[in-house]
């Protein structure tokens, strides 16, 4: 038989009929692969985050972020202490959470919402995060603390060393180190987890960090005070004059941090994938992209 006669005649139409569809559905699904391999491989917005058109906003998200964590943190503690306990620390701890899951749905797409220098190390680690812009971010974040803590002097006076982090009574500086470096760990891995490749999870990721935060602060807080954040000690403990133990705070929370690459490496692979970027840097748009 001809050509046409193959793919007309009786017995055989069903026959070449599904083989087509078969052929058509193994194209269709190679065709979408490849899009997604494209899309995957498309550095995403990194075109706009190397424009520095915007880099002003995202610092003074960075800043404004990480002096309403530190506001409600370390005031949450001030204000416990100057009501005699009646906040009670179950709220104290709910406070910074309930504050960072508010402050990532709100700000996340301007800067990325790190509010906190080891999650910038971390993101810059992974490849989510350009290396040159880690100073700025970590110095934006230092400088919302340090406003937060002057702002609760200024209302409260030097109460409960303005919220300052230290071990609790009858725990030592090296297991309060511990606890910030454990808890670090997880807050990293959190983070590092919900913002990458399949884990990507958009919006709802605050969700995750803001519990992960609040079950932190309810588990340890009595040890160390359950900071995680180099930038929410240091604020208190500079304007307090109060430098006692800050060391465990500056290097503990680095440690884990260094401690969450390594383990979203084993887990995940390398990062620098677009969902990890998307969330790092924000999605902010130049103004000339919405003319390409």
């Amino acid at each position: 038989m001809t050509g046409d006669e193959q793919f007309s005649g009786g017995g055989s139409t069903g026959s070449h009929d599904g083989h087509g569809d078969r052929v058509e559905a193994i194209v269709d699904a190679r065709h979408g692969a490849r899009i997604a391999a494209v899309l995957e491989r498309e550095p995403v917005w990194a075109r706009d985050f190397n424009d520095l058109t915007y880099e002003a906003r995202r610092l003074f998200g960075e800043l404004f972020g990480t002096f309403l964590l530190v506001l409600a943190g370390a005031g949450a503690a001030v204000l416990e202490a100057a009501t005699h306990g009646q906040i009670g620390r179950a709220a104290a701890v709910t406070a910074p959470g309930l504050t960072v899951l508010a402050v990532i749905l709100f700000m996340g797409a301007v800067c990325g919402a790190h509010l906190n220098p080891i999650v910038s190390i971390a993101f810059a680690l992974r490849g989510d995060f350009a290396w040159r812009r880690v100073p700025g971010y970590i110095a934006a974040q230092c400088v919302g603390a340090l406003l937060a803590s002057l702002v609760l002097k200024a209302t409260f006076g030097d109460v409960a060393h303005l919220g300052a982090t230290l071990p609790g009574p009858g725990f030592t500086a090296p297991q309060a180190f511990v606890v910030e470096a454990v808890l670090s760990l997880g807050l990293v891995s959190t983070i590092l987890g919900t913002a990458s490749s399949a884990q990507n999870v958009g919006p709802l990721s605050a969700i995750g960090v803001g519990a992960y935060i609040v079950v932190a602060g309810l588990w340890a807080s009595p040890v160390s005070g359950a900071s995680m954040n180099p930038a929410r000690s240091l604020g208190p403990a500079l304007v307090s004059a109060d430098l006692h133990d800050l060391w465990i705070y500056l290097t503990a929370p680095v440690a884990g941090a260094l401690a969450a690459v390594v383990a979203a490496y084993i887990l995940r692979g390398p990062g620098g994938g677009p969902s990890g970027s998307r969330a790092a840097q924000g999605t902010l748009l130049p103004p000339t992209a919405g003319h390409h």
